[in-house]
């Protein structure tokens, strides 16, 4: 099986930093690409931020300049550095990957979410 196990979360205080990490782990043949999503409860699950397997990468515009994606030279493990956080990047944050497993399908892959809490 194939799994995504996310760590990093906690309470931070407006203005903190924390640094997520997401390890991709498994019958893994190749990963095209993994970001991070992020959900309120009542609202819909959104992208904060993706890098592909070139090192690529997106961000969604509440988070661009100061959140950053990255990822090591093995390229299953992906992290988010994010800094001058916000009341509002409170939220539960799910790593995601799409990639072909050892079926040879291509298939998209969720962690268990970390809650990130920004509160004085």
């Amino acid at each position: 099986q194939v799994q995504l196990v996310e760590s990093g979360g906690g309470l931070v205080q407006p203005g903190g930093s924390l640094r997520l990490s997401c390890a991709a782990s498994g019958s893994i043949v190749s990963i095209n690409y993994m970001g991070w999503y992020r959900q309120v409860p009542g609202n819909q699950r959104e992208l904060v931020a993706r890098i592909t397997s070139g090192g690529s990468t997106n961000y969604a515009d509440s988070v661009r300049g100061r959140f950053t994606i990255s990822r090591t030279n093995a390229k299953n493990t992906v992290y988010l550095q994010m800094n001058s956080l916000k009341p509002e990047d409170t939220a539960v944050y799910y790593c995601n990957a799409v990639l072909t497993n050892s079926f040879y399908r291509t298939q998209e892959y969720w962690g268990q979410g970390t809650q990130v809490t920004v509160s004085s």
